[in-house]
C-alpha cells in the first residue's frame, strides 16, 4: 500500500481521532504533547486525555487525542473524551501487544485505520506468572493486523530508541510522521519538538530514526522466533576454559549450546567446582545416548543447570547488588551522568526462605520448634521497600549476597541436592530401558520455577508427577502419559487438572 495516500483529509469537518497506547516510562504523555502542539501550530483545534492503566505492565495507559480544524468564525467545538470504536485514524501502541490489545477494543477498522507498533515485547505480568510459557503470539498480532488495519507498520522502535538515546515516544512521533497519516510537513513535527525545549537534541535523533524506520518497514514482517544459539567457546579464564575443553571431548555436538548455557549459569550461580560437578552429572546420561541422537543429553543438561541454580535468598541478594544491574537501570530510564537514580525493590521474605539459608543442623534445630518459629515469623515475614541505592539497604544485601560461599552447608541446598538427585536418579533408571520416558522425567523440571509460594506450589505438582511417572514406567506409552501429567499440571495454577490425569492413572 502506498505509505504516502493520507489516511483523511485534513480539512474535513470532523475531527481526527489519535490514540496512544503507553506504559508508565515510554513516555506517552510526551507524545501526545507534542501531537498536540504539532496540531495547534498548523492551525487546529486539539484536545488530550488519558485513561491511566491498573498498573506496570498489567494495563497501558490509554491516551487520546481529537484534532480538528480551528472555525474561522471562532466557534469551538465540542470534543470526545475517549475514543470510539470504529472512529479512530490512527492507532500508536508502544509494544506489539498494545496494538493487539487495541484491536480487542475495536479501536483499529480495516477502511480507516493506520496502526503503528513496535515490534518490541515488554512481558505482562500474566505473561511471566503462568505456570508455563504464557508468552504470548507475537504472530497473531501480525495476522490480525494484516486483516483489522488500513494501514500497519511496526520495527523495533525500542531499539532505536536505545542507539539513539532518547525515549520510544521520539521515535513513534517520528514513525507517525512518516507514515503521512496526518500529511503535514515534517518541518512541522520536528518544531513541536524544539517548542517542549526539553532533551531536544535527543529526540530529534529518535525523531529521524523512526521517520527512516517507516521506510525500511513498510511491509511489516513477523520477527523470527529463532535466537542466537550460545557458543561452548573459553572465556579467557583458566579454570572455566578447562570445563568448556572438557565438555567438548565428552559430549556430543548437538548438545554443545545447551552445555555453554548450563555451564555458564552454574558457575554463575556458585563457583568453578560447582561447574564441574555440573559436567558430571550430565555425564551420568552419556552410557544411555542410543546412536548420534543428542537429545537426552541436551534436556539432561537444560533442566540440571535449572534444577542447580535455584532461586534463593542468597541469590536474590546478589542479583540485585551487582553493578551491571544498577548500570542497567540507569540505562532503561536514560538517566544522565550527573543525575541520582534510586531503586527501591518489593520484598517479601518468608521464615521457610530465612531457615532455609541457616547451616542445616541449626535449621533442622529450628524447625523442631514451631512455636519458635511461628514468633520469629512474625518479624521476619512483612513486605518491605527496600531501597538497594542507600548503604542502609545495600550492605546488608551485599553481605547476604557473599554468604554464597557457604551455601553448601545450608539446609537449603542439603534439600535441594537431595531432591535434585532423586529426580535424576528416576531419570537414569528410566533411561536403561526407555528414553523417550527417561527425557519426559527430565522435562518434567519444568514445573518448578521461581521462589517462595510459586516454589513451593511448583514443587509439590513436580512431586506428584514424578511418583505418577515411576508407577507408569513398565507401561509402553509411558512417555506419552508423563507428558500429559507434564501439560496438566501446567494448565493451571491450583493443580486441578494434575490431580485429574493422576486419578486416571491410578485407574490404568
Amino acid at each position: 500500500m502506498n505509505l504516502m495516500t493520507p489516511t483523511r483529509d485534513l480539512e474535513t469537518t470532523e475531527p481526527i481521532c489519535i490514540a496512544v497506547m503507553a506504559m508508565g516510562g515510554q513516555g506517552g504523555g510526551v507524545l501526545v504533547d507534542w501531537i498536540v502542539t504539532l496540531a495547534e501550530g498548523q492551525g487546529f483545534i486539539a484536545q488530550s486525555t488519558s485513561v491511566p492503566g491498573v498498573a506496570q505492565r498489567t494495563g497501558a495507559t490509554v491516551y487520546y487525542v481529537e484534532m480538528i480544524r480551528a472555525h474561522a468564525d471562532g466557534r469551538y467545538p465540542v470534543l470526545a473524551l475517549a475514543p470510539m470504536p470504529g472512529k479512530v485514524d490512527v492507532v500508536i501502541g508502544a509494544e506489539l501487544m498494545e496494538a493487539g490489545r487495541a484491536m480487542q477494543r475495536g479501536l483499529v477498522t480495516p477502511g480507516r485505520t493506520t496502526l503503528i507498533a513496535s515490534s518490541h515485547r515488554s512481558y505482562a505480568v500474566q505473561e511471566k506468572i503462568a505456570p508455563g510459557d504464557g508468552i504470548a503470539d507475537d504472530s497473531k498480532v501480525y495476522r490480525a493486523a494484516e486483516v483489522a488495519a488500513k494501514r500497519f507498520i511496526a520495527f523495533d522502535m525500542a531499539a532505536l530508541a536505545e542507539e539513539t538515546g532518547s525515549a520510544i515516544s521520539a521515535v513513534m512521533f517520528g514513525a507517525l510522521a512518516a507514515s503521512n497519516a496526518l500529511p503535514l510537513p515534517r518541518s512541522a513535527y520536528e518544531a513541536a519538538i524544539r517548542k517542549a525545549g526539553v532533551g531536544v537534541e535527543a529526540s530529534l535523533r529518535a525523531f529521524a530514526a523512526g521517520f527512516d524506520g517507516v521506510t525500511k518497514s513498510a511491509v511489516p514482517t513477523t520477527p523470527s522466533a529463532g535466537t542466537a544459539k550460545p557458543k561452548l567457546e573459553p572465556i579467557g579464564d583458566a579454570q572455566f576454559d578447562a570445563l568448556v575443553e572438557r565438555a567438548r571431548a565428552e559430549f556430543p555436538a548437538d548438545a554443545h549450546a545447551m552445555l555453554a548455557a548450563g555451564l555458564r549459569r552454574v558457575v554463575d550461580f556458585q563457583d568453578i567446582d560447582y561447574g564441574r560437578e555440573y559436567l558430571d552429572l550430565v555425564a551420568t546420561f552419556l552410557p544411555f545416548r542410543r546412536g548420534s541422537d543428542a537429545t537426552l543429553i541436551a534436556a539432561a543438561a537444560k533442566y540440571t543447570a535449572v534444577a542447580m541454580a535455584y532461586d534463593d535468598v542468597i541469590r536474590v541478594a546478589d542479583l540485585k547488588t551487582r553493578a551491571d544491574r544498577f548500570k542497567r537501570v540507569r540505562t532503561e530510564v536514560m538517566a544522565a551522568p550527573d543525575q541520582l537514580v534510586d531503586i527501591t525493590e518489593f520484598m517479601h521474605p518468608r521464615m521457610e526462605e530465612a531457615i532455609g539459608t541457616l547451616p542445616a543442623k541449626l535449621g533442622l534445630w529450628l524447625e523442631a520448634r514451631p512455636r519458635l518459629v511461628h514468633a520469629l515469623d512474625r518479624v521476619v515475614n512483612k513486605g518491605r521497600r527496600v531501597r538497594t541505592t542507600t548503604i542502609r539497604w545495600f550492605l546488608p544485601l551485599y553481605i547476604l549476597a557473599g554468604m554464597r560461599r557457604f551455601r553448601r552447608g545450608t539446609l537449603r541446598h542439603k534439600r535441594e541436592v537431595a531432591h535434585r538427585d532423586a529426580w535424576l536418579n528416576a531419570a537414569r533408571a528410566a533411561a536403561a530401558s526407555n528414553e523417550a520416558l527417561a527425557r519426559a522425567i527430565i522435562e518434567l523440571r519444568r514445573l518448578v520455577k521461581g521462589y517462595s509460594d510459586t516454589h513451593a506450589r511448583g514443587l509439590s505438582k513436580f512431586d506428584r508427577a514424578l511418583a505418577a511417572a515411576v508407577l507408569l514406567r513398565e507401561r509402553n506409552d509411558a512417555a506419552d502419559w508423563v507428558r500429559r501429567l507434564r501439560d496438566a499440571a501446567l494448565a493451571d495454577e491450583d493443580g486441578k487438572a494434575l490431580d485429574g490425569a493422576i486419578a486416571t492413572i491410578t485407574t490404568l
